[in-house]
């Protein structure tokens, strides 16, 4: 049995190139949950739903990428978080606004991913939404 280290490891890095589900759902429960304080993730309760938010945020950002600052384990309550920096420009078609043309010079996430067994039951995203939400143009 992989580590749950190497799962969240190998989900970061599908759900962070935009595979969607498709491309996330084998290192998680059918049903996991999802939540965040972040306005864009109003009513997104399904970490299915947030992979595939990821997989559209893609297209808005195509050049969309993130750096990993920290990952860390802690088996005793069996959750995993990682830590890293997103950029982007918004040249894609669809978002709030037609393309803006802005480049978000970085914003801070934390992934905290929650498991039962081998698979991840639930993960919260800690973002400041408003930071990227501005440097966008979208705010």
């Amino acid at each position: 049995m992989a580590s749950i280290k190497d799962i969240a490891q190998e989900f970061f890095v599908a759900c962070e190139a935009g595979k969607g589900w498709s491309g996330c759902k084998a290192f998680c429960k059918p049903d996991a949950t999802f939540s965040a304080q972040a306005e864009p993730l109003m009513g997104i309760e399904r970490l299915e739903q947030y992979t595939d938010w990821m997989k559209g945020l893609l297209v808005i950002l195509p050049d969309g990428k993130y750096e990993v600052r920290s990952f860390a384990v802690d088996e005793e309550r069996k959750n995993v978080c990682a830590w890293g920096v997103f950029t982007g420009t918004h040249t894609g078609e669809g978002g709030p606004t037609p393309p803006t043309g802005q480049r978000h010079k970085g914003s801070d996430y934390v992934y905290v991913m929650e498991f039962d067994g081998d698979m991840i039951k639930h993960m919260t995203k800690i973002w400041n939404a408003g930071w990227a939400m501005k440097e966008l143009g979208w705010a």
